[in-house]
């Protein structure tokens, strides 16, 4: 007895005519569905990064140490006057540029999501929402070495994180949901309008200027201390470095907030992703 083929029957424009939260369900289910592809895509692409290099995964050990000097040695010569951060500046400004270098991770997987998987992505049908998590997964990968060395520079410095140190993949959540969703947005605008990415890239650029990762919350400039106070990520990586050295939240009610916003505005990127999908891709033929 032959066994009926399962049969898909698409319709124009049927992810737009999708409910607002069945997106997510289906993304959701596509990428449980995907675990096994996940996993193979994410053992080939991480170990092919650093097969050809001539010190390996070395990198992920080398690349935050070298990141730090210029601001240590500025410091040092007094070009740069970071404020009273509390702790020795090296540890300080090495936590901070790692949880920066974090988020960008978080953005550049996510912008990256079509792009990763333009060689196969018209060739291979399967949910492409896999690619986003094989991308995070990555960079979360290097980022645990990575890591790993701030908590040692932070105990060669005597400063012993505080047990709430625990909380820390919680923490990290609205970072990855700002910078995914921000990510998921350019990805499709890419596409069609590859200059803005640049724009952005340069924008970020600025923004980490404002973010408190080299300097302490207070300046001497009123212009500058109102530019932190409203720069979200002022309250997601300051914050996460707040709970890893002072054991608190400096500003518990603006992280909150600032995570509730990043949370919704996510949600409402990946709406637009999947609906988009089908049309972006088009344009890559």
């Amino acid at each position: 007895m032959k066994t009926q083929k399962e049969q898909t029957i698409y319709y124009p424009n049927y992810r737009l005519k999708i409910g607002f939260f069945q997106t997510w369900v289906i993304m959701l289910k596509n990428i449980l569905k995907s675990k096994e592809l996940i996993i193979e895509l994410f053992k080939r692409d991480f170990f092919a990064t650093y097969r050809k290099s001539l010190i390996g995964i070395s990198w992920i050990l080398i690349s935050p140490i070298v990141g730090i000097i210029s601001w240590v040695l500025m410091n040092a010569t007094g070009i740069l006057n970071p404020g009273d951060v509390g702790v020795p500046y090296p540890a300080y400004v090495l936590l901070g540029s790692s949880l920066w270098g974090l988020f960008m991770g978080f953005y550049t997987s996510a912008s990256d999501t079509l792009n990763a998987g333009i060689g196969f992505i018209n060739q291979v049908k399967y949910p492409h929402e896999a690619l986003l998590v094989k991308q995070t997964a990555q960079h979360l990968a290097n980022f645990l070495i990575t890591f790993v060395i701030n908590i040692i520079v932070l105990l060669l410095f005597s400063i012993i994180p505080d047990w709430k140190i625990i909380f820390f993949p919680l923490l990290v959540l609205p970072m990855l949901f700002l910078a995914a969703g921000m990510g998921l947005i350019i990805s499709v605008i890419n596409v069609v309008f590859p200059d803005i990415p640049k724009i952005v890239n340069v924008v970020l650029g600025f923004v980490f200027y404002i973010t408190p990762i080299v300097y302490s919350t207070e300046t001497n400039s009123s212009f500058l201390n109102k530019a932190v106070e409203l720069n979200p990520l002022t309250y997601l990586i300051g914050g996460v470095r707040d709970l890893i050295i002072y054991g608190q939240l400096i500003y518990p009610e603006r992280f909150i907030f600032v995570a509730f916003i990043s949370f919704i505005f996510f949600m409402f990127a990946w709406r637009i992703f999947f609906v988009s999908e089908d049309r972006v891709i088009e344009k890559m033929i």
